[in-house]
């Protein structure tokens, strides 16, 4: 077994392993510290394919914001896990169920999947001959000319999502001052600007 093989397995088990302890642990703290580890492994894994800029973006996004966030929203907020885990009985069987989907529909596509041996023979086509592209070059090549529009939809995707998540926790406290837009929008110079005659060694009342 040569080295790169020996560090597949064992980043690829790691990887497995702590995916796992995510949704088997009780402690919320320690679910997201395997997550963590899920994601360092992964990393591993790209760099092993020879997707360094890949491997550092899982580092630095997902370990070095989401991750580091999902663990401070634990750690901080005073939630009653006892509580939330009251209806596990009731909605087991559902849950049971739609992994049971999952589970074929998993099944059925590795056992369907193949390798097209063109890919394997030229995994860079679309680099002409005696070029030389970095990796972060390439991705960037192919994302922006042959997915562009696919990247332009996702990007709308998730602008989206954070409007819906604004909206959806944006709520009116008494006592808070909010900002009206049309009414900021409507503002003329006239009504932003008061000038006023102050005479001389007078303050001004407000």
């Amino acid at each position: 077994m040569t080295a790169a093989a020996a560090f597949f397995y064992l980043f690829a088990s790691v990887t497995v392993a702590s995916g796992f302890m995510v949704i088997a642990s009780r402690n919320p703290v320690a679910s997201v510290l395997f997550l963590i580890l899920a994601f360092v492994n992964a990393a591993g894994l790209f760099v092993l394919m020879g997707a360094e800029f890949l491997a550092m973006i899982l580092v630095v996004v997902y370990v070095g914001a989401v991750a580091v966030l999902f663990l401070f929203v634990v750690m901080m907020l005073d939630v009653d896990f006892a509580e939330l885990r009251q209806g596990f009985q009731q909605y087991l069987p559902v849950g049971a169920l739609i992994g049971a989907v999952f589970a074929i529909e998993l099944i059925l596509v590795v056992g369907s999947w193949t390798i097209d041996p063109g890919l394997v023979q030229a995994p860079l086509g679309t680099v002409a001959a005696g070029e030389s592209f970095t990796n972060t070059a390439a991705l960037g090549r192919v994302l922006y000319t042959e997915y562009a529009y696919f990247f332009q939809i996702a990007g709308l995707v998730l602008l989206v999502a954070m409007i819906g998540a604004i909206v959806l926790t944006l709520r009116d406290r008494p006592g808070v001052k909010r900002q009206n837009i049309s009414v900021q929008n409507a503002r003329t110079q006239a009504m932003a600007v008061e000038t006023r005659k102050v005479p001389s060694r007078q303050g001004v009342e407000v």
